[in-house]
């Protein structure tokens, strides 16, 4: 029943994945898409992680669902590795250091979001996991 759930969350989440690579596309030859996905994906990964763990337990197999595969196969770190090696074969060095620099930075910034967006959420103010 694991392998299903993260199959079908995973279905979900790649099909969210492309239409937002549609809709954003990239700007100013970085890959805004990717980027606000990851951010997306570390927010959401961040607050459910927090919440079934103080307020909602969640099914083991509906928590994989989500995450592993709704979330999982709406961000993507292979993409985001791709496209800052394409800036750098391109000579775009600083557009490239600033695409992972914000990433990086960017990511763990918003899983602490959704972390704290949880626990105010059940008044709990330890991070958990």
């Amino acid at each position: 029943m694991p392998y299903i759930a993260v199959a079908i969350g995973g279905f979900i989440g790649a099909i969210l994945r492309y239409g937002v690579s549609e809709w954003l596309g990239t700007w100013n030859g970085l890959n805004i898409a990717t980027l606000l996905t990851n951010f997306a994906g570390c927010l959401a990964l961040g607050w459910l992680n927090t919440i079934s763990a103080n307020r909602l337990p969640l099914h083991p197999n509906v928590r994989l669902g989500i995450g592993t595969g709704v979330i999982g196969a709406f961000t993507t770190f292979s993409t985001f590795t791709i496209d800052a090696w394409k800036l750098f074969e391109n000579g775009a060095f600083e557009q490239a250091l600033t695409y992972i620099w914000l990433s990086v930075i960017g990511g763990l910034l918003f899983t602490y979001v959704g972390y704290r967006i949880a626990s105010a959420m059940t008044g709990d103010t330890r991070l958990k996991i």
